[in-house]
């Protein structure tokens, strides 16, 4: 099983670890209760670096990607970004994810973690004669998640960049000794998060100052399960679980998010269209609150019926400290 750059410091402060895919990334460390509380009240810190990422580079870059997928990314400026999907001629969703502007490149970042599939859908489209490179940036780039209401200070602090005024999606990049990156403002529990983009030869520097930084603003490392439990309370959609090839971008509400009904041609563009010309939305991804006396969750997959008839089934689960009862999607 792979390990993330970062796997000798998790396990140095005490990670449990989980596999997701073909990778062990850190499940908690020692108390996840105390790490979700640290996203909503103070800050955590978490490594979000088995992501995929991409670089898009070249004088088409731009057209070419626009070309392919769900939304318009023509009229960013360098410093915004777009959520947007990657489809099939039948509409369904192959891949979810932020494109990020920058001066000379285009980077992409999935929302959830399935290893190099966007990379590896998208380069099959990269034909001959196109000037456009694209890289793999998935082992070579990590990726850091600062999240809570402490962190807009405690990255000033640590890095000497204001993210406060940054709206959701937008970037600003960062020095970090010799090392240029860029953070940008996300959404992956629903509280102030921002992520960090760095080589993966800087991330073990950078891991420990931040965490030294921030250590009097209650800054503590989270992992897997108390992010988790964070975005399904915030009802945000995860590539993998919740978004993937049953899913045609309507029914999972991404209305005005990831797709375009305007910018033209892209895969899967005539089926979006038509179900919104002719309402032919069946079926939507709901929340569900489950109103039991303990605390099982229900697994991915597990079907939900209303009497004896099938009307879904749940993608996504936890136990919500908020509501105190399990909830799912």
């Amino acid at each position: 099983m792979k390990t993330l750059a970062l796997h000798k410091q998790h396990e140095a402060i005490g990670a449990t670890f989980q596999p997701c895919g073909e990778w062990e990334v850190p499940f908690h460390y020692g108390n996840p209760r105390l790490e979700y509380e640290s996203i909503h009240r103070r800050a955590g810190l978490a490594d979000l670096s088995l992501r995929g990422k991409i670089l898009v580079t070249g004088e088409d870059r731009v057209s070419w990607l626009q070309s392919l997928i769900s939304n318009d990314i023509l009229p960013l400026k360098p410093g915004q970004g777009r959520y947007s999907a990657f489809m099939n001629h039948k509409g369904k969703m192959l891949s979810y994810f932020r494109v990020f502007l920058q001066p000379d490149t285009l980077i992409i970042e999935d929302v959830g973690e399935v290893g190099d599939l966007t990379y590896q859908a998208l380069r099959k489209f990269l034909l001959y004669g196109t000037k456009a490179k694209i890289h793999n940036g998935l082992e070579s780039w990590g990726l850091l998640l600062v999240t809570g209401p402490n962190g807009p200070d405690i990255l000033t602090q640590a890095l000497g960049v204001e993210v406060g005024p940054l709206q959701v999606l937008d970037t600003i990049t960062f020095t970090f000794g010799d090392m240029q990156g860029f953070i940008a403002r996300t959404e992956e529990t629903g509280r102030q998060d921002y992520e960090l983009f760095a080589t993966v030869e800087a991330l073990p520097a950078l891991w420990s100052h931040l965490l030294k930084t921030g250590k009097e603003a209650g800054l503590q490392p989270v992992g897997r399960e108390a992010l988790e439990t964070s975005r399904i309370e915030e009802g945000l959609a995860r590539l993998g679980p919740d978004l993937n090839e049953k899913i045609v971008p309507p029914e999972a509400n991404l209305e005005g998010i990831a797709f375009s009904l305007s910018k033209g041609c892209y895969p899967g563009q005539e089926v979006v269209a038509r179900m919104d010309t002719y309402g032919a939305v069946k079926r939507r991804m709901v929340g569900l609150v489950l109103d039991t006396e303990d605390q099982r969750l229900p697994e991915a997959g597990a079907k939900l019926f209303s009497g004896t008839r099938e009307v879904g089934w749940v993608t996504s689960s936890t136990y919500s400290p908020l509501v105190q009862k399990p909830i799912a999607f």
